[in-house]
């Protein structure tokens, strides 16, 4: 690693110096001597996994597993792993989060051995092992945790540590191995995995495999043990060749229209996003194959399963109703997690504490691929949409997160997922590159990639070759742009010294408090009577002073940030405020929305009712689709978190009035709904509710709105919740109407949660104790949000207590976004001194709380610790 200190100065130079040196793994040379043997603890510890890349290496699985027709049905494994080991003095760790029961026999190199298994590892004696090459063989139950076994299919999750839970293995991201399965399955069930398929056989008729039906792949690329991948059950398999690359694509998708209408886009976006991302890279796309599949309620909009992509079936199937924001977000999903083979699965972290690193590459490319990027002001604009509310969302908060975190057990890796990976770092890469300039950051992307292509890296890896490629100082820019929280507020006054120009001062403090400065780069429109000038400003100071143009006089008004890229809270002249409908640029406008809605939040701006009735006023003229939906969002959060329910009453005929005006106004189909679903979300009078009942009763859509069966459900829960009175109940008829299984289940499980009978939701929530009932995380995220709507807060803020005792099982148990799920479906629509109360009484009854979860609840409570102060 060679890095030029010099140009940092002493602070800058050993800032980065020391930064390197923790980022330094062993090398054969400083592992001469083995090391401690690390204590056998539960999870992955950091010890462990360095001990383990210093004396393992060469590791290889061979995996069989018997998946019966019933779920209730263990599946039977036989595993055979492989590996060289340095030293053979000490034992070797094998990760299993499982039971002791679950393992039935072990051999060590051809000798049968006792199963020594405690603290969530089956420890392999020094003894029974060999200097070189060893091989384990494994009889088991495979555990069920991470199988997402349903009725009649299955697929693996395993990021970040769940590997484990299914089998033991090496389940450390900087442990490559190569995996090669096999699958028996019931005869009607296609498969899916890592590797190309090497054979298959029939269906069986024998009696000892009645109906099976046997899958062989070959050894998959070699990959990190959370990217092990299958899925199998049934589903329709689609082949095709994109520019000469075959891909299979399997879907339990029934809808005709949407199958017509979104297998040809899914297809071809798939194959931009390589053409892109060889292009970009240099490096062809580097593994055997390319496959996806869609999954019902996946967990995740997507994983990026080296060979074989899992997506939310939702995000890829659409319709003739979908909006241009739902056809943009498919695209980027798709170019995200395509994205991921270069960042992430071909360049890997060496441990988890940069996670970030992959999420960042994969948003930040997924931008770039966009095909309306020419355009620029497109692109631009969901840039901004996207990432800057919803990293701020967390950044503002008491327990906002830097984007590099620590980390020391890989079973507390799920919470570093959050806003601040997957939207502040992407737009902490935008400004870097804007730093560095485009050509000087790309080639050192290249470099990255080639130096350290199916292998391991860490931040400060890319960091020291991109500092070759710049003059700028990187230590202190990633500093405060990486290593700590938090954002900057920034300040400014015109000032009209006697004959000279006008100039503008611009500063900045940490919202914090702290001495902190954050150097970026954004651009001010300053706005005169003839015409707006948009300046340029590099904020590499804690004030700036930007000249205005010469013999323009003094500017009506200035507009910081209006391009959307600056990072803070940034002040809004009341002119702007007063005239939203005079900014012409749609990004202007966007960035404004923002900085109002942020400001009002910290008491810096207009009051929650103020801001209100500037938008109301702003939906007669709002037509861009990606601004209609934030200005939508924010409108309907102000109204039904920070208005108290006689506001809120008071002013639903007037706001529900203007959405519905605002709907039938617009030219397109996709900004009627946008505008249609808003006033559907606000829909507080008998009369706007009666509108909703007859367009579901007669599924007739209003002007060129096109509502599909999804939509029509969605329909029926947001009258339910209202309890709007008829003489059936709704959602049974709804039910009726729906013929895809999966989505019948999902309304199934979703309908006491609505009940107009408070027992009946008391026993939802109770049956949310039981582990087994919150398997589909995506059913429960859903459910709690109907659960704790505002109009049920008087029977759900019972609740409260339980569902925060409940918030450490529910990350032992779920999955890597349920803990912020489980706390935003909870939280996210209380504004009651009562609920703040609640929350903070469990804190202060818990003081040693688990700090990432600590922080997980800081920031899903946020909004109803700021509503105390905004609804009075």
């Amino acid at each position: 690693m060679s890095v030029n200190y010099r140009k940092y100065g002493v602070l800058g130079g050993l800032l980065l110096a020391a930064a390197c040196q923790r980022a330094t793994y062993p090398t054969a040379a400083t592992a001469a001597t083995t090391p401690s043997v690390p204590p056998v603890v539960t999870g992955v510890s950091r010890e462990l996994a360095e001990f383990r890349k210093q004396t393992i290496s060469r590791v290889a699985y061979e995996l069989r597993l018997a998946v019966p027709a019933s779920k209730a049905d263990p599946v039977r494994a036989e595993e055979t792993i492989r590996f060289r080991l340095r030293d053979n003095r000490t034992p070797v760790q094998l990760d299993f989060k499982g039971q002791a029961s679950q393992l039935r026999s072990l051999t060590i190199n051809g000798q049968p051995a006792v199963i020594d298994y405690r603290q969530e590892h089956l420890v392999l004696p020094a003894s029974a092992l060999r200097t070189g090459d060893n091989v384990i063989g494994i009889i088991l139950t495979a555990g069920d945790l991470s199988l997402n076994r349903n009725a009649d299919y299955l697929y693996t999750l395993l990021v970040p540590d769940r590997a484990r839970t299914v089998v033991p293995v090496f389940d450390q991201p900087n442990l490559k191995a190569t995996i090669t399965l096999a699958l028996d399955v019931p005869g009607t069930w296609e498969a899916v995995a890592n590797g190309p398929l090497r054979e298959t056989s029939p269906p069986t008729a024998d009696d000892v495999k009645p109906g099976v039906k046997s899958y062989a792949f070959a050894p998959s690329d070699s990959i990190s043990t959370y990217l092990f991948s299958f899925a199998a059950g049934k589903f329709t398999r689609v082949s095709q060749r994109v520019n000469g690359r075959p891909m299979s694509f399997l879907h339990r998708e029934t809808d005709s229209t949407k199958i017509r209408l979104s297998m040809p886009t899914i297809f071809r976006l798939h194959g931009e996003a390589l053409s892109f991302l060889e292009q970009y890279t240099g490096i062809p796309y580097p593994f055997q194959k390319f496959d996806f599949t869609a999954i019902p309620d996946f967990q995740y909009g997507g994983m990026e399963h080296v060979g074989n992509i899992d997506y939310k079936a939702a995000s890829l199937f659409l319709d003739e109703g979908a909006t241009k924001d739902q056809l943009l977000a498919r695209q980027n999903l798709i170019g995200h997690e395509t994205a991921h083979m270069w960042f992430g699965d071909l360049v890997t972290m060496q441990w988890f504490n940069d996670v970030w690193m992959k999420e960042v590459f994969a948003n930040f490319m997924a931008d770039k691929m966009n095909p309306e990027a020419a355009a620029g002001p497109a692109q631009l604009l969901k840039f901004v949409t996207d990432h800057y509310p919803a990293a701020y969302a967390v950044d503002r908060t008491a327990g906002a997160n830097p984007i590099r975190q620590p980390l020391e057990n890989l079973q507390n890796a799920g919470s570093l997922y959050g806003g601040i990976i997957y939207h502040k770092a992407p737009i902490m890469m935008r400004q870097l590159e804007r730093l560095m300039g485009e050509q000087p950051f790309q080639e050192g992307v290249r470099e990255y990639l080639k130096k350290y292509a199916h292998g391991n890296a860490t931040w400060l890896d890319l960091i020291a070759i991109l500092d070759a490629h710049t003059p700028a100082d990187l230590a202190a820019w990633n500093q405060v742009w990486v290593n700590q929280p938090g954002r900057p507020v920034f300040d400014y006054t015109l000032q009209t010294p006697a004959g000279q120009p006008a100039q503008l001062i611009i500063s900045q403090h940490a919202e914090d408090g702290s001495d902190r400065l954050w150097p970026q780069q954004f651009e001010v429109l300053a706005v005169y009577p003839s015409g707006p000038v948009a300046l340029p400003v590099n904020m590499s100071q804690r004030e700036v002073r930007v000249a205005l143009p010469a013999g323009k006089g003094v500017p009506s008004y200035v507009l910081l940030n209006a391009q959307g890229l600056g990072y803070g809270v940034f002040p809004v002249a009341p002119q702007a405020a007063d005239h939203l409908a005079s900014l012409p640029d749609p990004v202007a406008r966007a960035s404004t929305y923002i900085a109002l809605y942020e400001n009002m939040l910290s008491g810096r701006g207009l009051a929650p009712r103020l801001l209100l009735d500037r938008y109301l006023a702003q939906t007669a003229h709002e037509t861009n689709d990606l601004n209609i939906k934030l200005l939508t969002g924010q409108m309907s959060a102000i109204f039904w978190q920070f208005l108290k329910p006689a506001e809120r009453d008071a002013l639903a005929p007037d706001l529900e009035k203007a959405l519905w005006l605002a709907m039938q106004a617009q030219a397109k189909p996709g900004e009627q709904k946008l505008y249609f679903k808003a006033y559907q979300s606000i829909a507080l009078t008998l009369a706007a509710q009666q509108r909703l009942y007859r367009i579901w009763r007669g599924q007739k859509a209003p002007g060129l709105v096109k509502l599909t069966e999804d939509d029509y459900t969605a329909l029926a829960l947001a009258l339910a919740v209202r309890d709007y009175p008829t003489a059936q109940p709704i959602l049974p008829q709804q039910l009726a109407r729906i013929t895809n299984v999966d989505r019948r289940q999902r309304l199934q499980f979703m309908m006491p949660a609505l009940s107009p009978e408070v027992a009946t939701r008391d026993a939802f929530f109770a049956s949310l104790k039981d582990e087994k009932n919150r398997e589909k995380e995506a059913w429960v995220q859903a459910a709690l949000g109907y659960l704790h709507h505002p109009l049920r807060q008087a029977t759900s803020e019972k609740y409260l207590p339980a569902s925060l005792d409940l918030l450490e099982e529910i990350q032992q148990t779920g999955d890597i976004f349920f803990p912020a799920g489980w706390l935003q479906g909870t939280l996210g629509s209380y504004q009651s001194a009562t609920a703040a109360a609640t929350v903070r009484g469990f804190l202060a009854a818990h003081p040693g709380y688990n700090p990432p979860l600590r922080a997980k609840l800081l920031q899903a409570a946020d909004d109803l610790f700021r509503a105390e102060k905004l609804a009075r």
